[in-house]
């Protein structure tokens, strides 16, 4: 990575924290706007980390959640339940 792209998701990584520790959800933009006002190309890595961060986190949670239930379904006999992602028909996954 480059040295643009070290500092734009450490600092993604700390705003994230702090918006979970807060309840802030627009924290992530009123950081990138500050970012961008001296550095719009950081701004744009800032972001995209940010939605890569807050991407992986919810992929990792519905993985975590489908394991559980697939072993709990397994463990009491039944089929293991098709993983489904929320609001999704999976036609397109």
């Amino acid at each position: 990575m480059s040295v643009v792209e070290d500092l734009s998701d450490k600092l993604a990584q700390d705003v994230i924290k702090a918006m979970d520790a807060l309840g802030d959800e627009n924290l992530p933009d009123q950081v990138a706007s500050v970012l961008g006002a001296s550095s719009p190309s950081s701004e744009e890595i800032f972001r995209a980390a940010v939605r890569i961060r807050l991407a992986e986190r919810r992929a990792r949670a519905f993985l975590t959640d489908h394991v559980k239930k697939a072993l709990e379904a397994k463990k009491k006999g039944e089929a293991i339940p098709e993983a489904r992602a929320p609001g999704s028909d999976n036609e397109n996954l």
